[in-house]
């Protein structure tokens, strides 16, 4: 199949007109059966490095069915690989959670690739859990997280750590040698102890600004060390409610776009109805595009709305399209190890599309070379 007319994503040029070429489930130099996708941009499939659930489902059940329901309507949005979280939960839920995953993987069921899975607690602090059961807060304990990744078969990617708490530099080198991208949240850490840990190992932060101390003059904090560690890379919820569009922005030009990951940190209530939905053994309510607290209306508890719906917010907030793909598609195959083979639309890549009208509503979604949603 050869798109023709399209303005095609490049992650070096932005968006050129050209054919798109697609032969089985690869990107092809050339192909035959041309179709017109003129006025259309042509993107790669995004990838989600943490969010909770969709459409009535959350990774932290544990259930195969619910996970497959996950994958299934991640892929018909344009989220082609995906690498859901777990919440703050004791470890034999946790270890759950991992044996899920990767039977899930091993049996590869469809709907979108999962990649990875990102474990945002239980090594938070209590100050700063947000939304997390403080019930289950834990010490960090590389121990217990390298019997979590033999859980889930290798699959654990991603783990969100409160560095100030005792044993963190030890666990930030337990979680490298089980080759786990260590990430900064939910903490009460200062610059220095955040430079620390950046200096130890961790090479992320979750959900930049959301659940740590503010980004001040005097006292930047986490923000302040990730920006002045080059190789780390930040998450940044883009719902319209979690962060202001003039801080969408200025993390772009503070960061630069090779160094953000745009997140959705989406519920279970993501494509439901307004209502009160279990989250973490709490609950939470849904009013519109805002999740927050059943018991406490002051707590947002995530998001309701997915990666792409997000990448298409920051646009609308002022982001190039282009530098809103690369934080959507680019920066997060190359956290999860997978940037040969996805978030690009490279030759010799997996033929993972996703076909937006100038409008940047979703058209077609194409999943190793097949029409999964929509029409061309």
């Amino acid at each position: 199949m050869r798109l023709t007319g399209g303005q095609v994503f490049d992650p070096q040029a932005g968006f050129v007109q050209r054919d798109l070429c697609l032969d089985g489930e690869y990107i092809v130099d050339q192909a035959d059966g041309a179709v017109s996708v003129e006025g259309c941009y042509l993107i790669p499939g995004l990838t989600d490095v943490h969010f909770h659930g969709c459409r009535g489902e959350d990774f932290s059940d544990a259930t195969p069915e619910g996970l497959q329901v996950m994958a299934d309507y991640e892929l018909s949005r344009g989220i082609t690989q995906i690498c859901p979280a777990g919440m703050t939960l004791g470890e034999d839920q946790l270890t759950r959670i991992c044996q899920n995953a990767a039977a899930h993987k091993a049996k590869n069921a469809g709907g979108a690739d999962l990649v990875g899975l990102h474990l945002e607690g239980p090594f938070l602090s209590f100050a700063k859990k947000g939304a997390q059961n403080a019930d289950y807060l834990h010490a960090p304990d590389a121990a217990m997280l390298h019997r979590l990744q033999e859980a889930a078969q290798g699959l654990v990617k991603l783990v969100t750590l409160a560095p100030e708490e005792p044993g963190s530099e030890e666990f930030i080198q337990g979680a490298k040698a089980d080759g786990i991208t260590v990430s900064l949240g939910h903490t009460t850490a200062d610059y220095d102890t955040a430079s620390a840990a950046y200096k130890a190992g961790a090479r992320q932060a979750t959900h930049l600004f959301n659940a740590m101390p503010t980004f001040t003059h005097r006292a930047p904090g986490v923000v302040g060390a990730a920006f002045d560690c080059p190789e780390v890379k930040v998450e940044l919820i883009t719902d319209g409610v979690h962060i202001h569009p003039a801080v969408v922005r200025a993390v772009f030009q503070l960061f630069g776009k090779d160094r953000v990951i745009l997140i959705s940190d989406s519920l279970r209530a993501t494509g439901m109805p307004d209502g009160r939905y279990p989250f973490g053994g709490q609950e939470i309510e849904v009013h519109g595009n805002r999740a927050t607290m059943a018991d406490d209306p002051n707590t947002l508890a995530g998001s309701v709305s997915d990666l792409m719906a997000c990448m298409c917010t920051a646009v609308s907030f002022g982001i190039p399209l282009a530098d809103a793909v690369t934080a959507a598609a680019v920066n997060p195959a190359k956290v999860m190890g997978n940037y040969d083979t996805v978030g690009s639309l490279d030759t010799g890549k997996l033929a993972n599309v996703a076909v937006l009208n100038p409008d940047l509503s979703l058209k077609a979604v194409i999943f190793k070379g097949q029409l999964v949603n929509g029409t061309l």
